[in-house]
């Protein structure tokens, strides 16, 4: 199996997450069974038929976690010391059609958040930008069209 790269920070994120539903949403979900339960007959037990459902939800979850963080492969870009875009680099661009500056960094799946400049290693756009250096164009097909960005700075960490 692809070993799936991801930050420190997205790593503990997904641990905490798995730690929440193993101890305190898991048994929850065993009480509120039990005490469907007690009520009597299950045919028409509404409280039984959800409990269940989320008990469902979560071991999906559970073994969903289970497998990402199996697989994970953890970089911490403050490690990094390259001169080129990588997973972890921070990239500064400007858009070299509308002259507008964003910044983006360049994380796993579960950690993107495109709100808070936080791009998939998977998207085109980071897959535009790794491997360039400053002052390299990035070309790549955006929803609205080809684009293409400079790039004006690279950090790390």
């Amino acid at each position: 199996m692809q070993r799936v790269p991801m930050t420190p920070n997205g790593y503990q994120v997904l641990q905490q997450e798995l730690e929440q539903l193993k101890k305190i949403e898991r048994p929850k979900v065993i009480e509120d069974i039990a005490t469907a339960r007690a009520h009597g007959d299950l045919s028409e037990n509404a409280e039984y038929d959800a409990a269940k459902e989320r008990q469902g939800f979560i071991e999906a979850r559970i073994r969903e976690l289970e497998s990402k963080i199996g697989l994970a492969e953890v970089i911490d870009p403050a490690t990094i010391n390259s001169d080129k875009v990588e997973f972890g680099a921070t990239v500064e661009v400007i858009d070299l059609d509308t002259d507008k500056k964003n910044t983006y960094t360049i994380v796993g799946d579960d950690e993107a958040n495109p709100d808070e400049g936080k791009i998939n290693v998977l998207s085109p756009l980071a897959k535009a930008l790794i491997g360039k250096r400053v002052g390299d164009e990035a070309e790549f097909q955006a929803p609205g069209g080809e684009r293409a960005y400079e790039i004006l700075n690279i950090t790390y960490g």
